[in-house]
């Protein structure tokens, strides 16, 4: 079972993700919540776009900017920037896609997770 004090740092860690997302301007920002869904990694995939790899790679900076900034954590993993077409911060509860359009359009994740409650940021 997941403590309130659990759910308010999760809360807080989407947050400060989100913020960092919109730092730079990550395009069509949504945030499904994993939590109520079984077997599941993670409470919430946050998931973006950038309009170039460059754009994609610095929306991930900012997001570990922000977050190290504001909650003083970094991501457990971090996957993708070598190519920066689909990066992957993994901070455990919270799990940060930033893709390309093209990438994200191919593999299409808020459709694999359909049933998963959708937040439009």
């Amino acid at each position: 079972m997941v403590s309130e004090t659990e759910k308010v740092t999760t809360q807080i860690l989407k947050d400060e993700v989100i913020r960092g997302v919109q730092e730079k301007n990550g395009l069509k920002i949504k945030c499904l919540n994993l939590g109520s869904i079984n077997s599941t990694v993670c409470d919430y995939f946050v998931i973006c776009h950038g309009t170039s790899s460059t754009h994609v790679g610095a929306i991930a900076d900012s997001v570990e900017e922000q977050v190290n900034k504001h909650i003083g954590i970094k991501p457990r993993r971090k996957e993708g920037s070598s190519n920066s077409q689909w990066i992957l911060l993994d901070y455990m509860d919270v799990v940060l896609h930033v893709f390309d359009q093209e990438v994200r359009d191919f593999y299409a994740l808020e459709e694999l997770w359909a049933d998963a409650p959708m937040e439009k940021v």
